[in-house]
């Protein structure tokens, strides 16, 4: 896992750290699993303000942490904004069709439910 070298730089694993189990432990939770939905929609990087969550902001904190420790995302700063972008070409490099699926099921799950 590459380290933090400073308060403003966040440890993030190095693609050959990245493990499958963490990635489905971190997908398995809904609202983490939720953020990637949105992130994966996206056109690049969101804010983290960008997401409303139905949680404290030191539960939102934790969900970030998990995804971005597990190597699903990474989050950088950008201003006083943390930035954060799925890491899609690392998971597709490592685990092929993964993610692509695991989405397609959250949305196809998400219509059966009718949630979004």
């Amino acid at each position: 896992m590459t380290t933090a070298t400073s308060t403003r730089e966040l440890a993030h694993p190095e693609r050959a750290e990245i493990r499958l189990e963490s990635v489905l432990h971190a997908l398995s939770e809904p609202l983490r699993l939720r953020v990637v939905r949105e992130l994966a929609a996206a056109d690049g990087e969101l804010s983290c303000s960008c997401f409303d969550l139905p949680v404290t902001k030191s539960t939102t904190t934790h969900h970030f942490r998990v995804l971005r420790e597990s190597g699903v995302i990474r989050q950088v700063y950008r201003g006083t904004a943390k930035m954060n972008g799925l890491r899609g070409e690392d998971l597709d490099a490592l685990f092929p069709g993964l993610l692509d699926s695991v989405l397609g099921a959250a949305t196809a799950q998400a219509e059966r439910l009718g949630g979004a």
